[in-house]
């Protein structure tokens, strides 16, 4: 017996190292994949790069949300190869790095220490999610970034602001599109509910054809993507509204970096400033608007069943007090009235 004990704690310890190694490698990989799919669009902004919304902050959050503060390694990791593919290892380098590490373990802790729910339930956690984790952590790579670009020469002085609210909103832009989804996927269970699947395609349909003509069209009609967004979120809640904000701005950012539709004549500076408001608004309108409805609904349900359960002691209780209340036999008085 104690041989297999042994055993199987030596084996337990021999996992345990390949397990970390796996999970650091998959988190590095998949903030490696999210910053590739970032940087295909880009934008200047006082002549510094800078990308509308940065997918790895919200892959980061995700991951610390749903794997605990010890995926950092790999946050860090995935931060180090995107650095290496675009420039070399240098001090400066090594401060951005340090940054877009920081800023998401920061936003996972303020989250913690909030009561935060990942399946974002709760108006609180919808607000949580995007003063905590989105606009206050990132002020940390934002600020790094910013400095590291001004201590360096890299831009100057007059440029920094512009610079720094470009990388602000680009990071927390990242937390509120893509974290909440990810949360979702990985909450998902198979097989998926079909309730509404007509009404989910109809949806799905009118999307990919609004929202694509209302980020390319000359005209400014950018405003019909809310009626959408609100009818996902009313009756689809975070699975609609989320998946419905991430394609819209997608669809947004790539008529913006093509410089097309309502952004074609608009300086560099405009653009970004445009698109991004379009971006935060449209991401607080879909997460707010349905933790808010999931939150009733969950609220009905709840006094639903509580009322329910009522009911039942009150059928318990009926039942008892009727039969408490039938007079009970006289004893042998049956036979009597026989005998007589």
């Amino acid at each position: 017996m104690a041989a297999v004990v042994g055993g199987r704690v030596g084996s337990r310890n021999l996992r345990t190292p390949a397990v970390v190694a796996l999970r650091t490698a998959a988190v590095a990989a998949c903030y490696y994949v999210s910053a590739q799919l970032g940087l295909l669009r880009e934008l200047v902004v006082e002549g510094a790069v800078v990308t509308p919304i940065w997918p790895p902050t919200g892959v980061s959050v995700a991951c610390l949300l749903i794997l605990g503060l010890r995926c950092w390694p790999g946050i860090a990791l995935g931060a180090l190869f995107v650095i290496l593919s675009l420039t070399s290892l240098t001090p400066s380098t090594l401060c951005v790095l340090a940054g877009n590490t920081a800023a998401p373990v920061v936003g996972y802790l303020l989250l913690r220490r909030a009561g935060f729910r990942t399946d974002l339930a709760r108006l609180r956690d919808g607000l949580a999610l995007v003063f905590l984790g989105a606009f206050a952590a990132m002020l940390i790579s934002s600020t790094i970034g910013a400095g590291t670009l001004i201590a360096t020469d890299k831009i100057e002085w007059p440029g920094f602001w512009a610079v720094w609210l470009a990388w602000w909103v680009g990071d927390a832009m990242g937390v509120l599109i893509v974290t909440p989804v990810l949360l979702l996927l990985s909450r998902v269970r198979l097989p998926l509910p079909v309730s509404r699947w007509k009404e989910a395609a109809g949806l799905a349909v009118i999307a990919c054809c609004l929202v694509p003509l209302a980020a390319r069209s000359s005209v400014s009609l950018l405003f019909l993507v809310y009626p959408l967004l609100i009818w996902a979120a009313l009756r689809f809640q975070l699975a609609g509204s989320l998946l419905c904000a991430l394609f819209a701005s997608v669809m947004t950012t790539v008529a913006a970096t093509d410089r097309v539709g309502p952004f074609e004549r608009l300086s560099r500076v405009e653009v970004m400033m445009k698109l991004q408001a379009f971006n935060g608004a449209m991401a607080l309108t879909a997460l707010i608007l349905s933790a808010v409805i999931t939150e009733q609904i969950y609220t009905r349900r709840s006094v639903e069943r509580a009322c329910q359960e009522l009911v039942e002691v009150l059928e318990h209780l009926t039942a008892g007090e009727t039969a408490d209340s039938r007079p009970p036999l006289e004893e042998g008085g049956g036979l009597g009235r026989r005998e007589e």
